[in-house]
């Protein structure tokens, strides 16, 4: 038995087996063999941050299996080249030896292809290549299951999903809709429809309707080719029977949102954002991953196009993207015209091969996390639990025609218990703005699942933490995370964060043992505040417990540091100033028994 003939696999790792780790079975390899490009990464999938998909390694091979497959001459299929074949074999040997030096058992590592691999001429040849020298056999994609997964990689994206996912890719595209609530993930019965339409097939569709005609019967054929693309899509809207939950949302809310996954879409989104970031509105950030764009801007091709025809150079946008961005504009605005109820919004996500295969993998109830609160725990202190119940007893239950914004959810109001005491330890010049900025460029940016509007919200919430004062170069990027939210979720950040300095104050170490002063903090609406008793507002009342320390002096502390709070609602501190958006706050602090 020990005699046993060495197989491929066994040799490509052999160099690697002395000096690698033991294997961990929480890590996962995948590549990606996908159109544009080859994507290599390592993911740890150990609790309690599984939900989010930590990235350990990563890196893309800049190989176009689309653009292989093209004779550049006659644009005509050829099979796959053999000096192409030959790198990506080296390359997923080269990546198997950083798989052993980093620990990711053999069994956990999947090889999975799609569009160009499944059509290419020599598919055969190109995968057996593949498994001879590594030792792996590739996942062939069908291309209904390829819509499928990209569906997942969406999923894992965001808390909270209802809409039409969109996959676009190199070689193709998918289309399906999704409802996914507290990791339950509902996709179409039918699977995905698939369309030849991936941005580099688009690109050289377009060049091959130009080819040998004249300026004229190219437009000719390039319009019949639109009403081709507008009956497939509105074929495909009707054969995926989209529930009449989400149609009847579309019609009353003016359209469908949309979920774009795919180098494809990440690219559009990418200039986007250059957009925003440059035309007078500066964005503050700038992870693809949780931008939404509302429809006028997701539909202006024409301002796009002129981007990339014209700009220098465009953040994470690469000259093969560029090239592509005229056939993406015409598949927008194909889309834009075919969709029945048109588009409400667009949605970039991150999700992926990689985060569709292993999120679908994951157990329902870590699926059903979420994303900030998770990744937020690892910073927690010992009675972050109880500070988090704290403040949620500091917001008032809702009535009819009052209630705390949606978006400021228990989840979230645990993620920033989470992260209250992170930069504490920083000097006073600094604690406010690392605070701000960890969201976006700090110790959360990296998050998989996390929409830029929750980014905002604990981004101001901590920054409030520490003060709200910052250096002048730091005041606009607050003023630009504010511009992501409305008023009254501003307003409740600095709420919310002026709470969490009182918090912090009172328990500097993090901690609410049986030796420090015990509180229970109670809100409602109410009316009748004021000199003059006509304004509507909030009243939190503190109970402190009579026999921590000295009561006295702590209730004496305690009304001094709650003014504070009170200072927020003061009309000068509304959210777009006097005749913006506030309430008036009015905080009292008393001695009880709180052990009974």
């Amino acid at each position: 038995m020990g005699g046993g003939k060495e197989t491929p696999r066994h040799h490509s790792l052999k160099m690697a087996e002395t000096s690698g780790p033991s294997p961990n079975a929480r890590l996962h390899a995948v590549v990606d063999l996908g159109s544009n490009g080859i994507r290599c990464s390592i993911s740890d999938l150990s609790t309690p941050t599984t939900r989010v998909i930590p990235t350990v390694h990563f890196h893309r091979v800049n190989v176009s299996l689309y653009e292989a497959q093209i004779d550049p001459d006659t644009g005509n299929r050829i099979p796959i080249p053999q000096s192409v074949i030959d790198r990506v074999v080296s390359a997923i040997v080269r990546f198997q030896i950083i798989c052993v030096e980093t620990g990711v058992p053999a069994n956990n590592i999947r090889l999975i292809a799609t569009e160009a691999t499944r059509t290419a001429i020599n598919s055969a040849v190109f995968t057996d290549a593949i498994r001879k020298k590594t030792g792996i056999t590739v996942e062939m994609l069908p291309k209904e299951e390829e819509g499928i997964v990209g569906a997942w990689g969406i999923a894992s994206s965001f808390s909270d999903v209802e809409g039409l996912a969109l996959d676009l890719g190199g070689g193709s595209m998918q289309m399906t809709w999704i409802i996914s609530h507290a990791g339950n993930v509902r996709i179409s019965p039918r699977g995905s429809v698939s369309f030849p339409y991936g941005a580099a097939a688009l690109t050289q569709k377009l060049a091959d309707l130009k080819r040998g005609k004249s300026k004229g019967d190219a437009e000719k054929a390039k319009e019949e080719f639109r009403h081709e693309m507008g009956a497939k899509f509105r074929a495909a809207f009707d054969s995926l029977e989209i529930p009449e939950s989400l149609i009847e949302k579309a019609r009353s809310q003016g359209g469908f949102p949309l979920y774009l996954s795919g180098g494809g879409f990440r690219g559009w989104g990418y200039l986007l954002l250059y957009l925003h970031q440059t035309r007078g509105q500066s964005y503050p950030i700038s992870i693809i991953n949780g931008y939404s764009a509302l429809k006028e801007d997701f539909e202006n091709t024409e301002a796009l196009e002129e981007v990339a025809r014209t700009a220098h150079e465009i953040f994470r946008v690469s000259d093969r993207r560029r090239k592509q961005v005229p056939s993406v504009a015409f598949l927008v605005n194909v889309l834009a015209e075919s969709l029945p109820h048109g588009i409400k919004e667009a949605h970039f996500c991150q999700g992926g091969v990689r985060e569709g295969v292993l999120f679908r993998d994951m157990l329902p109830v870590v699926r059903q996390q979420d994303p900030l609160e998770v990744a937020t725990a690892r910073y927690a202190t010992s009675s972050a639990q109880s500070i988090a119940a704290l403040m949620l007893a500091a917001l008032p239950r809702p009535i009819e025609g009052r209630s705390v914004p949606t978006s400021i959810t228990t989840h979230l109001v645990q993620a920033f218990a989470n992260a209250l005491y992170v930069h504490a330890t920083m000097p006073k010049e600094l604690s406010s703005s690392a605070a701000m900025y960890s969201t976006s460029t700090g110790i959360l940016a990296s998050t998989h699942g996390i929409p830029h509007s929750h980014r905002a919200l604990l981004a101001l919430m901590l920054q409030e933490r520490y003060g709200g004062e910052l250096p002048p170069r730091d005041v606009e990027l607050k003023s630009h995370l504010q511009g992501i939210l409305t008023p009254e979720e501003v307003w409740w950040t600095r709420y919310l964060g002026k709470l969490g300095l009182v918090l912090g104050e009172l328990y500097p170490t993090g901690s609410i043992g049986s030796s420090k002063p015990r509180i229970i903090p109670s809100a409602k609406w109410a009316d009748g505040l004021g000199k003059k008793g006509k304004k509507h507002g909030l009243e939190l009342k503190i109970a402190i417990q009579k026999a921590a320390y000295d009561p006295t002096h702590l209730k004496e502390e305690l009304t001094h540091d709650v003014q504070k709070i009170v200072k927020v609602g003061k009309r000068k501190h509304w959210i777009g100033g006097k005749d913006g958006w506030g309430i008036k706050v009015v905080v009292s602090v008393r001695e009880e028994d709180l052990l009974q």
